[in-house]
């Protein structure tokens, strides 16, 4: 049967309207509609005080003139109610495009959520600034991070209250240099690796290591229809875009959606920190 005009109209005015909203929610919505993830995180060798302790993961902050700093520090107000005992910050801290940043990294960081018995980091590649290439950037990012309490570990590991953090630094870096803390780990602590780029998992670099990876970087994606897989993420291994990957090796890969982002625009990917309660494995 023939549209005649006024239906046609009508439903193409339904159609824009619902675009329109769509548009709308993507951009002003979404982005901002932070969820706390919560999880469990079996882990070997944990000793019995550190049972049901709390692992906060958080993700690409990504501070700067991209959209509003406001909705960080607020999210570091909500995410502090939780009072973890730990916090892992995984890399991206700020968008860096000129030291105008730095102070804007203060001001947020002003507010930063720590941990009870410690707070860790590692850098991610936009914290090294322009074609990550700067390490001059990412000095200063770690001189500022340093006051307010959360230590970076540049292919370092580091134990706070029994529970040992292994940091890599940024793949795409100039400071990629796993060998230097994977070649002598303890096997019988109790640990966890941070790394900002999941595809790390990939490489041949983990020397026996068994336990958690925490990343980020890949932020979901951003923008994906239900039910199917991001069409665009930054990494080479496309399994690669949110949440917990089982990789059948002794390793779990746990992908943060991000708490901030580069383009203000997320569809189906709300941005994330996550909580995790520690088991014995």
């Amino acid at each position: 049967m023939p549209v005649n005009r006024r239906t046609f109209l009508k439903s193409t005015a339904v159609l824009g309207g619902a675009g329109l909203l769509t548009g709308l929610y993507a951009w002003q919505v979404e982005p901002y509609w932070l969820e706390f993830v919560r999880l469990r995180m079996p882990i070997r060798n944990l000793p019995d005080p550190l049972v049901g302790k709390t692992l906060m993961q958080i993700s690409d902050i990504h501070v700067g003139n991209r959209f509003n700093r406001q909705y960080l520090i607020d999210s570091f107000r909500q995410a502090q109610r939780f009072n973890p005992d730990f916090v892992a910050y995984t890399g991206d801290f700020v968008n860096y495009e000129s030291p105008e940043q730095f102070g804007q990294l203060d001001e947020v960081f002003d507010h930063a959520v720590r941990g009870t018995l410690g707070t860790v980091g590692v850098l991610g590649n936009h914290d090294y600034g322009k074609d990550w290439r700067e390490p001059a950037v990412a000095e200063r990012v770690i001189s500022i991070l340093s006051q307010k309490g959360i230590s970076i570990l540049r292919n370092e590991q580091k134990s706070f209250g029994g529970l040992n953090f292994i940091g890599i630094d940024d793949w795409w870096s100039t400071n990629f240099q796993p060998e230097r803390v994977m070649s002598g780990l303890d096997t019988d602590a109790a640990q966890i690796a941070l790394c900002h780029n999941p595809d790390v998992a990939d490489l041949p670099v983990w020397n026996g290591y068994q336990g958690w990876i925490l990343a980020g970087h890949t932020h979901g994606g951003q923008c994906k229809a239900p039910f199917l897989p991001p069409p665009l993420l930054p990494v080479k291994n496309k399994r690669y875009a949110a949440g917990e990957v089982d990789l059948n090796d002794g390793h779990t890969l746990y992908i943060n959606r991000a708490l901030g982002h580069l383009i203000q625009v997320r569809f189906n990917v709300r941005p994330e920190i996550t909580l995790f309660e520690l088991v014995q494995a």
